[in-house]
């Protein structure tokens, strides 16, 4: 069974096809998918998704590109959306400083209340980002001083010193179909080199389709083309890294057991 660790089934050009795009998943092999949300306004057609499908999950969050929009966002908000038993994750919440579409300071505070919201709820946080590998790493260690919680760097595109740091601080690490592009050669050495109870696969559909796909609108049938290219990187059979990743995916997701 394979697992999409990070899609959105919910985007307009999505949804209107979501039959259609489950049904090619499952006949592809996916067993699980977890459905991620970016805005508060996501976050009910999201769990309503989750609530119907029963190999689908939801994750409650604000992407970084939103921070401005969701100043007033406080934990007691996120804690509450959490505590559905189809929520399994908080996120996506992080740093992008690559567009900058949300002050800086305004997204570290976000982050940080996502943080929050992870270490009270018990449920991991799904880490974005881009460009802002120190301050990422920063706010993630301050924020494991104040207590325990567990994550994932998801669509992984940052060097391998920052995967180094962020294993060291317990996070599991997810890849996407980039690993598969020809100019993503230091992705792909992190890549074959990730603890193999860390590794975590995604499409992050319907952006980034992999090769042979490239170009096309993502979806989470493709994280099998993603799993057999990165087996052949990593040495194992795609079967080997499939039931790997679906088991990493149930470990760190625990909620999603039942």
């Amino acid at each position: 069974m394979l697992a999409d660790s990070h899609c959105h089934l919910n985007y307009k050009g999505v949804f209107e096809q979501q039959g259609e795009i489950l049904a090619r998943a499952r006949a592809s092999g996916v067993g699980a998918m977890l459905n991620i949300s970016t805005r508060e306004s996501e976050w009910d057609a999201v769990v309503a998704t989750a609530e119907r499908e029963p190999d689908v999950w939801a994750a409650i969050g604000i992407h970084p590109h939103d921070a401005d929009a969701h100043a007033d966002l406080g934990t007691a908000t996120l804690v509450e959306r959490a505590s559905h038993p189809r929520v399994v994750a908080i996120g996506e919440s992080g740093l992008d400083y690559h567009y900058d579409r949300s002050d800086r300071e305004r997204q570290q505070a976000n982050f940080r209340t996502h943080l929050a919201a992870c270490r009270e709820t018990g449920l991991p946080i799904i880490v974005h980002t881009r460009d802002a590998e120190a301050d990422t790493l920063a706010i993630l260690a301050d924020e494991l001083g104040k207590g325990a919680y567990r994550g994932v760097i998801h669509c992984f595109t940052a060097s391998g010193d920052f995967a180094d740091q962020a294993l060291a601080m317990g996070f599991y690490i997810s890849i996407s179909g980039i690993v598969t592009f020809k100019n993503a050669r230091e992705i792909q050495e992190t890549a074959a080199r990730i603890p193999a109870d860390r590794l975590l696969i995604e499409t992050d559909a319907p952006f980034l389709a992999p090769v042979p796909h490239r170009g096309k609108s993502g979806e989470p049938a493709y994280v099998a083309d993603t799993a057999r290219f990165l087996a052949g990187l990593r040495g194992v059979s795609a079967e080997e890294l499939a039931e790997t990743t679906a088991a990493n995916f149930f470990t760190l997701f625990g909620k999603a057991k039942g």
